[in-house]
């Protein structure tokens, strides 16, 4: 994966600065992107460089392996255009004292995943320079949505988001308004959520709620906003949002069967 460090004002020889960097790597015919704010310590041959925070991340789908090549190269040149140095060694995660690492951070939320339905065969019909201006206002749609209801977004994958929310009449809120939001862009999404138990460990979210939440948008339809019953167990004070009962179901990878709602609007 070739990664880059923007220079900016310093010089590779100079330790103790903050920085970015950009990881970039094709596989078949997707391209990988990861970036975010580093700390780079040391110089020369010993020098160090972290993620300061836990880097953003993005796939790319160009439909052909020859796009994805042609997109990885246009955005390795990019980078090597605008003062940013390759960078041979890995990007490692911060590195922690011993008792910062004890202090592992549990934290309960309700998770929300939205994913556009249909979205190769829109890019396919609209073509790459309308589809990426699509996905523009998309991304600026969500985001708006999510600063609107309090919601944090934590990772973008393709065309799906996943975020965060305290309370589960937020995050179902906030689905709505997503639904009606992208439909003015000529889209349909489908959305999940499920409230649980997460780690906070080295910055990063981790826990079983994500794949759960995960399995729970993919049995929604376009249109839809499936919830868990974990997320309706939470509910019981919130009499204004209507949960329809969508049965029983299997979770791909998941022990049990789960009981779904359909948020009614």
């Amino acid at each position: 994966m070739p990664k880059f460090l923007r220079i900016g004002v310093h010089q590779s020889n100079v330790s103790g600065y903050t920085s970015k960097a950009w990881c970039v790597r094709r596989v078949g015919s997707a391209v990988f992107l990861k970036w975010g704010a580093v700390e780079v310590q040391g110089a020369g041959a010993g020098r160090k460089v972290y993620w300061s925070r836990s880097p953003q991340e993005k796939m790319i789908r160009c439909r052909t392996a020859q796009r994805a090549q042609e997109y990885a190269k246009a955005a390795i040149a990019r980078r090597r255009n605008h003062r940013y140095e390759p960078l041979t060694g890995a990007i490692a995660n911060r590195r922690r004292s011993a008792a910062r690492t004890a202090e592992l951070k549990q934290a309960l939320a309700t998770i929300l995943i939205v994913d556009i339905v249909g979205s190769t065969a829109k890019a396919a019909k609209l073509g790459d320079a309308r589809w990426t201006k699509v996905m523009g206002h998309y991304y600026a749609a969500v985001r708006k949505e999510l600063k609107a209801c309090r919601g944090k977004e934590v990772v973008t994958t393709g065309d799906g988001v996943l975020a965060t929310f305290r309370k589960p009449a937020a995050g179902i809120a906030c689905a709505a308004a997503l639904q009606k939001a992208v439909r003015t862009l000529g889209l349909e999404i489908r959305v999940g959520l499920h409230a649980g138990e997460y780690t906070i460990s080295g910055g990063e979210m981790v826990g079983l709620a994500f794949h759960i939440c995960t399995r729970v948008a993919a049995k929604a339809r376009a249109g839809e906003v499936l919830v868990s019953s974990a997320v309706k167990e939470l509910m019981t004070a919130q009499s204004a949002i209507s949960l329809r009962d969508h049965g029983q179901h299997r979770l791909k990878g998941i022990p049990e069967r789960w009981r779904l709602y359909r948020v009614e609007r």
